[in-house]
């Protein structure tokens, strides 16, 4: 082990420990500024060889806690208080904890009652995702002054092949502390940044000095990078997997690099090989660009098992509404309708239908949607109902040119509805103005 060091806001260096050979920057607020050297001059190691030109530029971001650093950004009088933000029903699960409540043990994914056990005193907020989405943007609108191949993995992390960016903007470490300063600049929150030759590597270096920090693991470090980590740090390795290689006395990844395969195959089976290429760090895989949708879905957990037809009805105009206008904001129409359903019994029933031609109307999508449900209550009247969702499939682009949607044509009158209702959410934020019945909803929600 080597000690680091990383510069603090008063400007003071503080060490810290790491295996050694490793370059990780801790990057504070104030100073990210001056974290950025001479082109091809490194902060730490400066005497090390820099990276081949052969080899690939592959970065990874990750906003830290995203959703509750928004929700602090956007209320200062929360900074330093545990922050969870997620569904507030005795049914909701925390989207994401800021670190002050994982400190408590607080995590995503975790049922809420229980997050209110272990933090009772944090403060507990509903998701704003109109809002998370905007200042996503503006975090996307930095990679791509990068670099325009860009891979969105959610709305606050993505990969950036910066290969032939190198030459423009410098090294990779330039580029690196370069995206958070412009992110910080922009939006005033901070990423963590990976940076190594491959997707595999980068995106552990990035969750590897969370939150705002920045891990380069170059070609010649990967093993000191892989081998100390579990196993379970690999991609495919569960909960189900991860007892059979401790069985094996397989605990870490440096392990199963050097374990002879024929002992692996009886876990891994087919998969051997490309468990063994990631415990080497090697990944081939291209970062791939963002694709247009190939569905768009909204779907809603009750915080109680709801029976009354009228509510089930307006939930699913209200998701409706949702998938219509991402749709158009996309410019995209959509040619089948499904709707999924999850009774008390936890019995999930997906049903679908394609229109004779594609459509955005939410009044059309809705009629869909509506059918659909009422073949399903037929049979099941009284049956209390946990989960409702709507969504389409068979998206392309939206022609305009007024063809037949579903059973019929889609009115002019419509479609100037959406239009303004478009306008108006857009202008004032989703849910500002909506069909009547989906106000039943509307107002739950608030």
């Amino acid at each position: 082990m080597v000690q680091v060091q990383a510069l603090i806001k008063d400007r003071e260096l503080l060490s810290y420990p790491c295996p050694d050979g490793f370059r990780i920057f801790l990057c504070c607020h104030a100073d990210i500024m001056k974290l950025n050297p001479p082109v091809g001059k490194s902060i730490m190691n400066a005497g090390q060889k820099p990276v081949e030109a052969t080899a690939r530029a592959i970065i990874h971001v990750d906003m830290d806690a995203f959703y509750a650093a928004v929700e602090c950004l956007d209320n200062p009088e929360l900074k330093d208080q545990p922050v969870i933000v997620g569904g507030l029903g005795p049914r909701g699960v925390v989207a994401t904890a800021n670190y002050a409540a994982r400190v408590f043990g607080v995590h995503s994914a975790m049922p809420m009652g229980r997050a209110r056990r272990l933090c009772p005193q944090a403060q507990y907020i509903r998701p704003r995702m109109s809002r998370y989405r905007e200042i996503s943007a503006l975090i996307f609108s930095v990679f791509r002054n990068f670099t325009p191949t860009v891979e969105g993995l959610s709305l606050d992390e993505a990969f950036l092949d910066v290969t032939s960016s190198l030459k423009l903007f410098g090294g990779l470490e330039e580029i690196g502390l370069q995206v958070k300063q412009e992110i910080l600049r922009k939006t005033g929150l901070t990423a963590s940044v990976g940076i190594a030759h491959n997707k595999f590597l980068a995106k552990l270096a990035s969750d590897a000095q969370k939150p705002d920090g920045l891990v380069y693991v170059r070609p010649g470090e990967v093993h000191r990078f892989l081998d100390p980590m579990p196993v379970s740090r690999l991609w495919g390795i569960g909960k189900r997997t991860a007892p059979k290689l401790t069985a094996l006395g397989i605990l870490t990844i440096g392990q199963l690099r050097r374990c002879d395969a024929s002992i692996l195959r009886p876990v891994f089976g087919k998969r051997t090989e490309h468990f063994q290429n990631l415990a080497r760090g090697e990944d081939d895989r291209e970062v791939q660009p963002s694709r247009p949708d190939k569905s768009i879905s909204h779907e809603v957990t009750f915080d109680t098992d709801l029976a009354d037809r009228r509510e089930l009805l307006a939930e699913l105009l209200r998701q409706s509404e949702k998938v219509s206008r991402r749709l158009r904001a996309q410019e995209l129409m959509a040619s089948t309708v499904v709707v999924k359903i999850r009774d008390a019994g936890f019995h999930t029933v997906t049903r679908s239908r394609s229109m004779r031609a594609c459509s955005n109307s939410t009044r059309t999508l809705y009629r869909m949607a509506r059918a659909l449900f009422e073949s399903w209550r037929e049979k099941h009247k009284t049956t209390p109902v946990r989960l409702i969702g709507m969504g389409v499939t068979g998206l392309e682009q939206e022609s305009g040119d007024g063809k037949a949607a579903g059973d019929r044509l889609d009115s002019s009158t419509e479609k100037s509805l959406d239009k303004v209702l478009d306008r108006i959410n857009q202008r004032y934020g989703d849910a500002k103005i909506v069909h009547g019945l989906a106000l039943r909803r509307s107002k739950e929600d608030h």
